[in-house]
């Protein structure tokens, strides 16, 4: 409340132009700007082999996200949300993304909710570290994490109105608490779709007006297109479609251009992700914090074999 939230800093230094922007945008899908970019299909899926033949296993999504992450570190306005049209400096560096659980029976299709939290200094090595080792833990079929339990307690429709109702007001004026910010995938620095995983091409996901997510990207099945190559001939060649929505209300559209440009830079110098920024850049003297590690609960057998 005025001006105080858990996950983010209020930002007094900004441009007037972009501080008046959420009074005439007041909701995140009166601002949403779409774009849709080609990635290298072939440059990054050598990169994959070449690493695999190392011992190092990375995925396409994992890449993208470690390039996100750099450029954050690069340029923090790119961090930032919209709640009740004044803008934050987020405290955390997050990517959310849904992934499929395994089941017993094929046929079953059930998701879980994923926020991945990262630090600006993150190498493509502690990326890929960080989605896999919450990809391991959520995937599995009895894995409930924080976000399903919460969305298990909104079955009942007259419950969910309630608590639905009572969020959107706690969040709207900052006295959320934390532990629902942190089960929300919708407070989160950037959502992630990965399409190409259904056999779907990218899309341009809307941004969910509940929340503080600024950025959705989507990820489609690869495409073949015919190009002209180095000797001038027609070639065929092959592409990874990315589908971006983004708030333009949080930073300038220039910003958002260097934030494109940045990130296709590192898709196609990806061996520059494999080493900590020289520097790590924030607003305000603001900084990004990682949740405190889980302390491992025992069970009275587990208890009673380390003692004995």
């Amino acid at each position: 409340m005025f001006g105080r939230r858990a996950d983010g800093k209020l930002l007094k230094k900004i441009d007037p132009i972009i501080a008046l922007t959420p009074y005439l945008m007041p909701m995140r899908c009166d601002a949403q700007v779409f774009l849709n970019l080609k990635l290298d299909y072939e440059k990054i899926a050598r990169y994959i082999v070449e690493q695999g033949q190392k011992g190092n296993k990375f995925t396409f999504m994992e890449i993208i996200m470690a390039a996100y992450v750099r450029v954050v570190s690069e340029l923090p306005e790119i961090n930032r949300f919209v709640a009740n049209k004044r803008l934050y400096a987020r405290t955390q560096l997050t990517v959310s993304f849904a992934l499929l659980k395994e089941t017993a029976n094929a046929d079953d299709v059930e998701e879980n909710t994923v926020k991945c939290y990262f630090d600006p200094k993150d190498t493509i090595f502690d990326v890929a570290e960080r989605v896999s080792a919450a990809i391991e833990q959520n995937r599995r079929e009895e894995a409930d994490n924080s976000t399903m339990k919460v969305a298990k307690l909104l079955l009942n429709p007259i419950l969910a109105n309630t608590i639905v109702f009572a969020a959107r007001f706690l969040d709207r004026y900052g006295v959320m608490p934390k532990y629902i910010m942190d089960a929300s995938p919708f407070h989160t620095s950037m959502f992630f779709t990965q399409m190409a995983s259904i056999g779907m091409p990218a899309v341009n996901h809307h941004i969910y007006n509940f929340g503080t997510t600024s950025l959705f990207v989507s990820m489609g099945s690869v495409i073949r297109e015919n190009t002209v190559g180095p000797d001038g001939k027609a070639t065929r060649k092959r592409y990874l479609p990315i589908g971006i929505t983004a708030d333009e209300r949080i930073c300038a559209g220039a910003v958002y251009a260097k934030l494109v440009n940045r990130i296709m830079y590192y898709i196609n110098n990806i061996e520059l992700l494999e080493t900590p920024p020289e520097t790590v850049k924030f607003e305000e003297n603001n900084e990004y914090s990682l949740p405190k590690p889980k302390k491992k609960r025992f069970s009275r057998k587990e208890q009673e074999s380390v003692a004995g």
